[in-house]
């Protein structure tokens, strides 16, 4: 006899759909799961065991043979338990044959309990889309699942409360599809930051057009306190950028029954410790997981202390940055996570932080130079915003007047993303930093007092083309909180005040 259960999968951050087939033959008695299953899925055969016992029923004792298809994708974790029971009791005849069009995804305790696994959202979306009209998850992950618009979900705690319901005896509730509701950073207030007004002022042009940061100041000037008010000021995730966002953090297996969905954009902020696999992704599995760069995306890395991060961790931020997207290969392939993000950095000029204050700098020239070649030119380069942050004087702290509040900021910021979102529109990109080459000379073009500042800059400061291309879109960002349409020469200048590097 031959019974057949449908259960996902996961492969990079999309999901696919795997039919699990059993067969129960004459012979002596043997379990066999075959389809490529990792140790994980070997494993559910004892746990699977264990609970059809313990939940009253008789594991079969003839030849049982399992086959998890397509048979040529590895299957990582413990998600099949699920499926494994139910199909083990239906092809032994022990419960009536399941209904048609239903998906099982879940772990099981030795009792029968059901367990969280990660990957539910793309999994969901996947049996969605192949046609799969409800899908049965552990409790925990059931406001996860109920974010795949057009499918019926049904979450339960223990087993016994799925066999009640296909028996009829006890029939689960369908779960209430989630609804998306954007949020703002709810975190640290700009009102709190005492003066600094040219450091906010990059701040908000970065925030309005999803630009790269870096700050370069003494220990104490507030460049950490900055930064991690940035999420304030950042506008809401649209719905797409949100569901991208939380199918990440759903293979990362860091999304949880009190936070099923990512509705504000993410703030990471890995110590300097941090390795290059974890910043980039990867991971022992035949897919590699997501890493920082891609937790990030739709919101901001803050690299704090960037001189700290090992070399080879800095350097694989640069196809991230520049494209939007890591690629993770590795000898069984390769996956491509998305990780558009902002990269906000801050480092101190030299060791000892006061580089410029002879009457505190401890360090020779040869130690500076050395400090600041931890990060390498190319890194730089793809930068949009070099900001100094100078120590913060007493009368702006004596004074302990509000400074201008996150609300205030953010308006403006909002105003310009609106701005860049309808000019856009057709071109299926949301911001100025992520305008391509090709279309520069559309978005970007300078009237003739611009051109005439750009070459003299472009001239004076060893400006590469790469560098150029960045000026022009913060300008462009500029204009748009000016509200202008073109970009006029103040707002070419303004741009560039921040573009040469603060090192020394």
């Amino acid at each position: 006899m031959v019974a057949r259960i449908a259960s996902a999968g996961t492969m990079g951050v999309e999901g696919y759909l795997i039919d699990a087939e059993f067969d129960l033959s004459a012979g002596l008695p043997g379990f066999d799961v075959v389809g490529l299953p990792d140790a994980a899925v070997k494993e559910s055969r004892d746990r699977v065991r264990a609970a059809i016992k313990n939940c009253g029923f008789t594991f079969p004792l003839r030849r049982l043979t399992v086959n998890l298809a397509p048979a040529d994708l590895r299957k990582e974790g413990t998600l099949y338990d699920l499926p494994l029971f139910f199909g083990i009791l239906a092809v032994s005849e022990q419960i009536a044959p399941l209904p048609e069009g239903c998906c099982f995804i879940g772990e099981l305790s030795l009792t029968g309990d059901l367990r969280p696994v990660p990957g539910v959202l793309p999994m969901a979306l996947a049996a969605r889309d192949a046609g799969v009209g409800r899908i049965f998850v552990p409790r925990d992950n059931g406001a996860e699942a109920a974010c795949a618009a057009g499918l019926t979900v049904y979450a339960a705690g223990h087993v016994k409360e799925l066999l009640a319901h296909f028996s009829g005896e006890h029939p689960l509730s369908p779960l209430p599809a989630a609804s998306f509701c954007p949020k703002v950073g709810d975190g640290p207030d700009f009102s709190d930051v005492m003066g600094q007004e040219n450091v906010k002022r990059a701040l908000e042009i970065a925030a309005a057009g999803g630009h790269n940061v870096l700050m370069v100041g003494p220990p104490g000037s507030g460049k950490s306190m900055l930064a991690r008010r940035l999420a304030s000021i950042l506008p809401g995730m649209d719905e797409e950028e949100a569901m991208t966002a939380t199918k990440i953090y759903s293979v990362a297996g860091l999304l949880s029954k009190d936070r099923p969905f990512i509705d504000r954009r993410p703030f990471r902020a890995p110590h300097h410790t941090v390795s290059a696999a974890a910043l980039a992704g990867g991971g022992g599995g035949r897919f590699p997981r997501p890493g920082e760069v891609s937790l990030a995306h739709g919101g901001v890395l803050f690299l704090d202390e960037l001189p700290e991060f090992r070399k080879d961790a800095l350097e694989v931020l640069r196809q991230p940055v520049e494209d939007g997207r890591v690629t993770i290969s590795r000898v069984a392939g390769s996956q491509v996570y998305p990780s558009r993000f902002m990269l906000v950095c801050a480092m101190n000029p030299c060791k000892c932080g006061w580089y410029g204050h002879p009457d505190r700098c401890t360090c020779t020239e040869t130690a500076v130079q050395a400090y600041n070649a931890r990060v390498s030119g190319p890194l730089l380069d793809r930068i949009d915003l070099h900001v100094s942050v100078p120590p913060v004087e007493y009368a702006a702290l004596a004074r302990r007047s509000p400074a201008e509040a996150s609300a205030a900021i953010r308006a403006r910021v909002v105003a310009a993303r609106e701005r860049q979102r309808a000019r856009f529109a057709a071109d299926g990109f949301l911001c100025n930093a992520a305008i391509p080459p090709a279309l520069m000379a559309r978005y970007c073009a300078l009237d003739s007092a611009g051109e005439t500042l750009m070459a003299s800059a472009f001239e004076a400061l060893g400006l590469t083309a790469r560098a150029h291309d960045r000026i022009l879109k913060a300008a462009r960002t500029i204009a748009d909180l000016a509200g202008s349409e073109k970009i006029s020469a103040v707002h070419l200048a303004e741009a560039l005040q921040f573009r040469p590097s603060a090192r020394p």
